[in-house]
């Protein structure tokens, strides 16, 4: 039964990728949950170290006692704790409501309790992630390559998202990603120029140039004008893509996003007057550069080198 499901799905793509397209969605119920969620546990950790290292550093013991009370006050939250609820009236949401899209569309966008308004914010990942993974599965097919190209997919919703909210890339994410990558390169590592994952040398030397190639702009940039342009956070998820798509796509990835964010940003001071000097998240074009190199880097870049006689 279940090897004859394999055969459809793998000699069926329409059918494969409708498949990955309903399973993209519940996936990216999921993201949302990590999108919100991991920040706040990353925060209430930093305030929890603060409070050990202020108890051990001299603090005094009421500045201690406020840090630790403010912790402990708060409530436990993990990733599948508490169950969700609705932010205005702190209703739970039950299993019905947190159908992915479906339910949003039934409730036509509002808690089903209050009747506030529900951010368009959930839907759009749910959807945005359903059809990503599809077009992955289109593309790359029934296979590793697919499954390869469908994990790097969904971590990068989940860091474009983060950096949007926060201007942060957890380690949680990109370093796992990071090693994931290398792991699979070394384990199921294909010839050069075949999809994912790629061979071990491309992987290593992509997850090396990665990481030194921003790490010196950053230290570059800082040293011609005193402020520091990105954060380690980038560095490490450029590392991460170049263990999953080889050093040969760092290139693109770096001209894609930095073409994306430039015309983005002329774009936002133009239209919003988005002050100059404000900070803005690069980590959103990164990802969005290294998942169009995944896909269609190979073809870009041979049409590049036709072009140039190289």
């Amino acid at each position: 039964m279940l090897q004859d499901l394999i055969s459809l799905l793998a000699g069926n793509a329409f059918l494969f990728a409708g498949v990955v397209f309903v399973l993209g969605l519940m996936v990216g119920s999921f993201l949302n949950v990590v999108i919100y969620r991991l920040p706040i546990m990353l925060e209430r950790q930093w305030r929890a170290e603060a409070t050990a290292y202020a108890a051990t550093a001299g603090a005094s013991a009421g500045e201690a006692a406020s840090i630790e009370t403010s912790v402990a006050a708060q409530e436990r939250i993990t990733l599948s704790h508490p169950r969700s609820a609705c932010p205005h009236c702190r209703a739970p949401i039950k299993a019905w409501q947190n159908v992915p899209l479906l339910s949003w569309v039934l409730l036509k966008g509002r808690c089903a309790a209050c009747r506030a308004p529900i951010s368009m914010r959930y839907p759009a990942v749910e959807l945005a992630t359903g059809l990503l993974s599809a077009w992955v599965a289109w593309n790359l097919g029934f296979g590793v390559a697919g499954a390869c190209g469908l994990l790097l997919t969904w971590a990068l919703v989940a860091l474009a998202g983060i950096d949007l909210d926060h201007q942060l890339l957890p380690d949680d994410i990109t370093l796992p990603l990071l090693w994931a990558g290398l792991l699979a390169a070394v384990l199921l590592g294909s010839p050069s120029g075949a999809p994912l994952p790629v061979a071990p040398r491309d992987a290593i030397l992509g997850a090396a140039g990665g990481y030194g190639s921003l790490w010196l702009v950053f230290h570059a940039f800082r040293l011609v004008t005193g402020k520091e342009g990105m954060g380690y956070g980038d560095f490490k998820l450029f590392a991460a893509l170049g263990a999953w798509l080889g050093w040969r796509m760092l290139p693109l990835i770096i001209l894609l996003a930095a073409v994306t964010g430039a015309l983005l940003g002329i774009l936002m001071i133009a239209l919003r007057g988005r002050d100059r000097a404000s900070p803005m998240p690069f980590g959103p074009y990164l990802a969005a550069a290294g998942w169009l190199a995944m896909l269609y880097g190979a073809p870009l870049v041979a049409g590049y080198r036709r072009l140039s006689g190289l």
